[in-house]
């Protein structure tokens, strides 16, 4: 018996979705922003967000969809709305890493902002990954809680190549001490 094909959906920056139907498998690719998988085990539902600074200025209907504050509250009451309850409600974070080398860590402060706001709303937070180098991939089904994280490879942060210095040629050159 094969199993039931899933259903895969993309989560980009600023969006969000939210299903109860098993065969949903939500997706995103991350670098400095994070999603937030959240789940209701016992109501079978969940969602994911994706935002990609931790607050800002803007309506619901445009730039503040990319905002950590707006994108949070959103997730949580669309799985309150499908049969969630806050009190079953689990999370788990993924991405916030550190993609330049720059004064200001941008991932640092979504990957705090998002601890922040669970441990200030009381809802679990029972995993994910968050900081680090580079981005990821992510994998999340809402159902089950099932959630996969790949390494997204840099092709500009390859491994650099040793070259051997050219040989000094001595062409009568004088030499001073």
């Amino acid at each position: 018996m094969s199993a039931a094909p899933h259903r895969r959906i993309n989560v980009g920056q600023g969006e969000h979705l939210v299903t109860d139907d098993p065969s949903v498998l939500l997706t995103t690719i991350l670098g400095s922003c994070v999603a937030m998988c959240l789940r209701d085990p016992v109501a079978g539902v969940g969602g994911m967000n994706h935002f990609l600074l931790p607050e800002g200025e803007g309506d619901g209907a445009g730039a503040a969809r990319r905002y950590g504050a707006y994108a949070m509250e959103v997730l949580v009451n669309d799985c309150l709305k499908a049969g969630g309850r806050r009190e079953r409600l689990e999370a788990k974070l993924f991405g916030g890493g550190r993609m330049f080398d720059a004064l200001r860590d941008v991932g640092e402060a979504n990957a705090d902002f998002a601890e922040r706001f669970l441990r200030d709303e009381g809802i679990a937070h029972v995993g994910g990954s968050l900081r680090g180098p580079g981005g990821r991939r992510i994998q999340y089904w809402p159902v089950s809680g099932r959630a996969m994280q790949r390494p997204v490879a840099d092709a500009m942060a390859a491994t650099p190549v040793f070259r051997q210095p050219a040989p000094v040629v001595d062409a009568g050159a004088l030499e001073l001490f």
